[in-house]
């Protein structure tokens, strides 16, 4: 099926080893892939897949041993620290499983470091309003849920605009209840905002909230899933 959404992202035989001593690890083994704006995409696979690999090589955090890699016209492959670290700050936003909040400020301003640089910042209320978390702006990170302060995390990520947003096992440190609110956070970004939005997890159940899933093995694509229909996060079975 032919799909309509402008590419974000594409990748020719994009392949990283990393070397540890005398080992070689080839975590990614030639991968041809592309990404559309607005896409909600789930990457699935076991621990050493290469997902992570991956997600870092299209956020600029690493670069690909062999193979090529694109971000609309620009070509990520071979650009310098300097000229990643202008990509990311630009156009990426990044969601991890460990909140990485700083304990010593508030929620609001938690998001506020992110939009002291940006160029085209979003208001942190306004970024903490789209999570569901407006009445939470002035609590500290010990004050607040897990998911909460996971949500905070995703309001920082968005709060610069980036076009497109990466998440490392948003949920995986969460129970269902939390999870649940953290999902729908992320679907209402993208719904909202149309914020190109790529998430990995462990958890299988969540694929059926996403336009697309890839399923990674041994650091290639085993397969690509498109769903016709999707499910919202209050429905999935975790």
């Amino acid at each position: 099926m032919t799909n309509s959404r402008p590419i974000v992202f594409r990748t020719e035989g994009l392949s990283k080893v990393y070397e540890t001593g005398a080992l070689k690890v080839h975590a990614l083994a030639g991968v041809d892939l592309q990404l559309y704006g607005g896409e909600f995409t789930v990457l699935l696979g076991p621990s050493g897949s290469g997902k992570s690999t991956l997600l870092n090589i299209l956020g600029g955090l690493d670069q690909a041993s062999a193979g090529r890699v694109w971000f609309r016209d620009l070509e990520l492959t071979g650009l310098g620290a300097r000229a990643l670290t202008r990509y990311r700050r630009a156009h990426v936003g990044f969601v991890f499983q460990f909140y990485n909040l700083v304990a010593s400020l508030s929620a609001r301003e938690n998001v506020q470091l992110v939009t002291d640089v940006a160029t085209d910042p979003m208001d942190p209320d306004e970024a903490l309003r789209r999570v569901g978390l407006s009445a939470r702006a002035d609590h500290f990170p010990a004050e607040l849920s897990g998911g909460e302060q996971q949500r905070v995390a995703i309001a920082r990520a968005i709060a610069k605009r980036p076009e497109v947003l990466l998440c490392d096992e948003p949920t995986g440190a969460l129970d269902s209840k939390t999870g649940t609110a953290v999902l729908d956070a992320l679907k209402q970004i993208n719904e909202t905002l149309a914020t190109t939005t790529v998430v990995i997890t462990h958890n299988a159940a969540i694929r059926g909230m996403a336009h697309r899933v890839i399923r990674f093995a041994d650091g290639k694509i085993a397969d690509v899933t498109v769903n016709q229909t999707r499910i919202a996060p209050q429905d999935i079975s975790w």
